[in-house]
């Protein structure tokens, strides 16, 4: 089976934050778990997107969703590291893109993982994939 390789130039990331691994954040193989690692990547989606004031949520009815996820695995994580997440987007196209994602340990910088969500927009009220609005697209073309 062929394995994803993702990759991503420095100067896509414009957001970061930190995220701590929990307790609960562990599997039984004692580290990280990739169900856990996705909720924090949406968590530091969901934290990029209100640092620019936008509503992933779309009270208007028109909101952003994931179409996939994709994700390379570097290294290890285990409580009680401190992770800290890059944020970027790329790859737009009429209706969508993808934010990209690089997590590393704060205090080392070791790798963690790479990923990527592809996304479009959509309006709930007339439940289609609608385009991508101007706004976004000038704010972060």
């Amino acid at each position: 089976m062929a394995r994803i390789k993702l990759e991503f130039p420095d100067n896509v990331f414009c957001f970061e934050t930190r995220l701590p691994v929990r307790i609960t954040d562990i599997n039984g193989a004692n580290h990280l778990g990739n169900d856990a690692l996705i909720s924090m990547l949406s968590e530091a989606r969901a934290q990029f997107l209100n640092e620019y004031g936008i509503d992933e949520g779309g009270s208007d009815g028109q909101a952003i969703i994931v179409t996939d996820l994709a994700t390379m695995y570097q290294g290890e994580s285990f409580y009680p590291d401190l992770l800290r997440f890059e944020v970027g987007l790329t790859d737009f196209n009429h209706y969508g893109g993808d934010f990209v994602f690089r997590v590393t340990k704060a205090h080392t910088g070791q790798p963690v993982a790479l990923a990527k969500y592809g996304f479009v927009f959509f309006d709930y009220n007339e439940r289609r994939v609608i385009a991508m609005p101007e706004s976004f697209r000038t704010r972060f073309a």
